[in-house]
């Protein structure tokens, strides 16, 4: 292609582009009607690419490829090389036949793969690589321009066309005058004794001397070569692999031209290295080669057309390069991934040129050349390219796993092997060539990717992560069998039910740290009817419910349904919530009782102390006045329907009081308290400690004290005893129970002879009326022959409780069975207001799974 053609194509790609802001969109709208996409595929995609991979490498280093590897290996180089970038070139094939592509190539393919986090950390990587490249063909350029017209190593005036100088300072300034000609910068190359070699024509004993390696010193650098190192300098002539995919936003059909035009490409520059290659080591002894760089042009019929070709190749290769590393800047500047930090890299020209984004990839571009010397930045050029590559074959590998079904490209000659090949690749040849290169360029990427990870806004471009984790979920859901369950991995898995987040913030922090890791669910029960509404009225609230999620940072599901009553709505999700193995296994409700709701959300510290405002969407709470949504016999009912599920039971109450916080930081001594009573005490007689409610109760409590925010409270295990019934053998057998189950606790005996002997003389039902049948009395969990437990006795079982001090952070109850009439619902409820009446927050518990095991 004749150099004027190469300028207008450059032209053209210099004024494509678009806004970011309203005026910038407007610009880009003019600009993208008064000149739209128009560029075919030879143009636009072989042309550029052929041009970038034809470059420094061909002219300038060919010859010192072969010379210190020989044949066979500088055809091994080469095999590696086009086998990596031939299984990348696949994987962008594959990607930009999956869609409508966008300017940005490979910084587009990847950000709308893999999400913002890859796209903008692999983008900056991409723009160093573009940079770095653009240096490194000026510096080849600069090597070029000394060779032809500086002034001959020895001598200190120049004669005819020789009359360059040599020194550092005069390269830099040669540089500098071609970067401001053309946005491109050159830097300086230090002159050494060359020795004398000899091109020999075709001759097989010269074939015979290359075909083996001899590795010797750089000349330009002073450092001994070898496999790796020659490797990185030849890479660089196959890194142009993305010139053709860079220039998508100007490409007539960009999804019909970067496939064919690539590999095109691809194919045509790997026959061209290899039978070059092969001339070289036929025509010219390994002298010439290791130790002139410009011998091309002494054995050229026409010399000039070598120089003119070294010119236009490098120069069109750096400005390539350039324009291709300041669109992707401009890229990632539009896409607002680093906030203010590239706000400059927006502005752009009255046609839409993004040229501020040209002028800071020129200036990072003129730092680079700074490193003085081709040979020595190539091995980081490689780095940054490769790792490019890599993860563009990690895009698509991770498209190809997901298996979405709106992934499907129409060029189907790839496969997740061809990805898993190209990263292995990428990644061995990385380290090979340059261990601290490459493990310095893959920790710049993870800190880029926790950056991004956490600062950057959200995007609506969709995360591959995202379908790559549903995959994987559903495939271990279905590995996750309930038959093989086992009480040694027993979790809890929790479904909390709340009416209002506004007045349960803290109830809800609470349940996280009871879950140990297990899963967590918010209920919500919405009173309406579907079939009298237009919509779902649940879609709109989802957002509330899941920003609720972030902002108090709880590891929680949303699980919303509509229902005729609250206790329906219950049982739907009880039935419902959850997936395959993992269900809610507990119900978690607030303690239903006549204090009016306090709104603690606008009181939580994720709101006060960022100044965040409240969550929108959640109704104010309710006054005291006003009537609540379900009946004392509803909310029983609940209870009891739960435990018909076989589903364990915890009502909290009081939790508002709760200030954890304050409760578990505060340096007071003795340290903060959990209490724990495994015993019933609406039912004196049955005060056993093994049965499985109170291990249940107990396993919850030491859940409670394993969460990071509870390690520092102690457990306080209260043992109630009568006179007369050894009590220090029930300490020692239940103090080897706790040393089984492996619980740290402290043990307190109680004496309440006085409250079990309010118990036995409660009277029996009111005067004249008839006794509660015996079935009854017994799912009430009292002793056969006898009448309901009596106010009295249950304000003295509270008192008792009460007493034991100091104060803890939170207790843990008994919760009895509720009763098999429904008509002694309100009672039953009625009795656990006394109970747990002053307590402070308090845990109800009843549990009817087996849940503690001692064995290994």
């Amino acid at each position: 292609m004749a150099s004027s053609e190469r300028s207008a194509l450059l032209t053209y790609r210099l004024c494509g582009g678009s806004g970011e802001d309203e005026r910038g969109r407007e610009r880009g709208r003019a600009a993208a009607a008064a000149t739209p996409r128009k560029l075919p595929t030879f143009l636009g995609v072989v042309v550029p690419t052929l041009l970038s991979m034809f470059s420094v490498v061909l002219f300038l280093r060919l010859g010192f490829v072969v010379g210190h590897a020989g044949l066979y290996q500088a055809l091994a180089m080469f095999a590696v090389a086009y086998f990596i970038i031939g299984m990348t070139v696949l994987s962008v094939c594959a990607i930009a036949t999956n869609g409508a592509l966008d300017a940005g190539g490979a910084y587009y393919m990847i950000s709308r793969a893999l999400g913002p986090e890859f796209g903008g950390s692999i983008g900056i990587m991409f723009f160093l690589a573009n940079v770095c490249g653009s240096a490194l063909y000026l510096l080849g350029l600069v090597e070029a321009v000394v060779d032809s017209f500086g002034i001959p190593p020895g001598q200190e005036v120049g004669s005819g066309i020789h009359v360059l100088p040599r020194s550092y300072w005069y390269e830099l300034l040669y540089g500098t005058i071609l970067l401001a000609l053309c946005l491109v910068v050159c830097l300086h190359l230090n002159s050494s004794e060359i020795e004398n070699g000899s091109f020999t024509g075709f001759s097989l004993a010269t074939l015979r001397e290359n075909l083996g390696g001899g590795y010797g010193v750089d000349y330009t650098t002073g450092q001994m070569m070898s496999f790796s190192t020659v490797f990185a300098v030849m890479f660089n002539g196959c890194t142009g692999i993305m010139a053709g995919s860079n220039m998508s936003g100007d490409l007539k059909r960009p999804s019909y031209s970067i496939p064919r035009g690539t590999i095109s490409a691809v194919l045509f520059t790997y026959l061209v290295y290899n039978l070059l290659a092969f001339l070289m080591c036929a025509t010219c002894n390994r002298t010439l080669l290791q130790k002139d760089y410009g011998f091309l042009r002494d054995i050229s019929i026409f010399p000039p057309l070598v120089t003119v070709g070294i010119y236009a190749a490098t120069l069109s290769a750096a400005m390539s390069n350039l324009i291709g590393a300041s669109r992707i800047l401009y890229a990632l500047a539009r896409d607002d991934l680093f906030g203010r930090a590239l706000t400059l890299a927006k502005k752009t020209s009255a046609s839409g040129n993004p040229i501020m984004a040209v002028i800071l990839s020129w200036l990072v571009v003129q730092l680079v050349l700074f490193s003085g010397k081709l040979n020595t930045i190539a091995g980081v050029v490689t780095t940054f390219f490769l790792l490019v590559y890599a993860t563009v074959n990690l895009a698509c590998l991770a498209l190809e796993w997901a298996s979405a079904p709106n992934f499907r490209p129409t060029f189907r000659y790839f496969s997740w092997h061809t990805c898993l090949l190209g990263i292995a690749g990428c990644c061995v040849m990385m380290f090979l060539i340059s261990p601290v290169s490459a493990s310095a360029s893959l920790g710049f990427l993870l800190i880029l990717l926790l950056a991004l990870h956490y600062l950057s806004p959200s995007s609506t471009w969709g995360y591959i992560s995202q379908a790559l984790i549903f995959h994987q979920v559903r495939k271990y859901l279905l590995m996750l069998d309930v038959r093989k369950d086992h009480v040694k991995f027993w979790r809890p898995q929790m479904l909390l039910m709340v009416q209002n987040p506004r007045g349960s913030a803290r109830l809800i922090d609470f349940v996280n740290d009871l879950k140990k890791s297990g899963l967590y669910v918010l209920g919500h029960v919405e009173l309406q009817d579907l079939d009298t509404l237009p919509s779902d009225p649940l879609q709109p609230q989802q957002d509330s419910w899941l920003s609720l999620v972030d902002k108090l940072n709880v590891k929680a599901f949303i699980s919303l349904t509509l229902a005729p009553s609250v206790r329906h709505g219950v049982r739907q999700l009880l039935f419902t919530s959850g997936l395959g193995g993992m269900r809610p296994n507990t119900l978690v409700l607030g303690f239903y009782d006549d204090a009016a709701p306090q709104d603690s959300l606008a009181q939580h510290p994720a709101f006060t102390s960022a100044r965040e405002e409240l969550p929108l969407g959640f109704p104010p709470l309710r006054a005291a006045t006003t009537p609540k949504l379900l009946s004392p016999r509803e909310y029983v009912g609940i209870v009891a329907d739960a435990l018909k599920m076989l589903r364990n039971v915890l009502l909290v109450r009081h939790l508002e009081s709760l200030d954890k916080v304050w409760e578990l930081r505060r340096a007071a001594s003795p340290p903060p308290s959990i209490h724990v009573w495994p015993v019933n005490l609406l039912r004196p007689d049955s005060a056993r400690y093994a049965d499985t409610c109170s291990l249940f109760l107990l396993q919850m409590a030491c859940v409670l004290n394993m969460a990071r925010a509870w390690r520092r409270a102690r457990l306080r295990l209260f043992l109630c005893v009568e006179a007369g019934a050894m009590p220090h053998a029930q300490e020692d057998k239940l103090r080897q129970l706790l040393k089984d189950l492996r619980i740290q606790a402290q043990i307190q005996l109680v004496p309440w002879d006085g409250v079990v002997r309010l118990h036995w003389q409660a009277p029996r039902g009111p005067p004249g009326g008839p006794a509660p049948a015996e079935e009854e009395e017994t799912a009430v969990n009292f002793p056969p022959n006898t009448t309901q437990v009596s106010d009295e006795y249950v304000c003295a079982a509270n008192k008792m409780v009460l007493e034991q001090g100091p104060a803890p952070a939170v207790r843990f109850l008994y919760l009895p069975r509720p009763p098999a009439d429904t008509g002694l619902y309100p009672l039953y409820l009625r009795q656990l207001e006394l109970l747990t009446r002053d307590l402070g927050p308090t845990v109800l518990v009843h549990g009817v799974s087996a849940v503690t095991s001692t064995q290994l």
